[in-house]
């Protein structure tokens, strides 16, 4: 006797891929806005308008909800095409100026992801891990970027690895959060501040 077939209905598929995204959604505005560890599954549920059995069963549970934000957002975040815009530029100037934009860009784009992320990591069962994953991609883009001032013909003083260092501090999610939201800077000025203090350190006789 034949097996019998499984028939999957694209309309169900995406309807479910539409509960999907809108649990996230919300999920990712709750935490963003009070915290993870204030926010319950049966929150997400009532935000997303539908159950919490509905939640369990499209996303699982708020650890896995997590997760597949922190995926999505790293997923969004294009890093791969700044890292090429990057590797395509001759000048110092131009190369900082690129990344204090791209940063900008994607802190700015993606700022309710990185929020809700920042707020579960004092909580979090393991907020390194998290944190590591977080921003794997974000830390390679910026010691690439690192890297390729090291093969132009003015070479910042000191080894790539400092150099790196340094502009994760200039150019990481840390010090977007600190100006923008800690101390309540617009970004174009954040852009600006960061990429002069990148250009006058690194080459302080440019």
């Amino acid at each position: 006797m034949p097996a019998k077939r499984t028939y999957v209905s694209p309309l169900r598929e995406q309807a479910a891929a539409r509960t999907r995204e809108q649990i996230l959604g919300r999920a990712t505005e709750l935490f963003a806005d009070r915290g993870y560890g204030l926010v319950t599954v049966a929150d997400i549920a009532k935000a997303a308008g539908v159950s919490p059995k509905t939640v369990f069963a499209s996303v699982g549970t708020k650890g896995d909800i997590l997760d597949r934000i922190v995926d999505q957002g790293v997923a969004a975040s294009g890093h791969e095409r700044a890292v090429e815009l990057v590797l395509g530029l001759r000048t110092p100037r131009e190369v900082l100026a690129a990344l204090a934009h791209g940063t900008r860009t994607g802190n700015e784009g993606h700022f309710q992801v990185h929020e809700a992320i920042h707020k579960a990591l004092p909580v979090h069962e393991d907020g390194d891990a998290l944190w590591q994953r977080a921003t794997a991609a974000y830390r390679d883009a910026i010691t690439t970027a690192a890297h390729h001032l090291h093969t132009l013909p003015s070479a910042p003083a000191g080894t790539t690895e400092e150099t790196a260092d340094a502009l994760w501090f200039w150019f990481g999610p840390s010090s977007w959060r600190t100006l923008v939201v800690e101390n309540g800077w617009p970004w174009d000025r954040a852009e600006e501040f960061l990429r002069a203090t990148a250009i006058a350190t690194l080459y302080p006789e440019a």
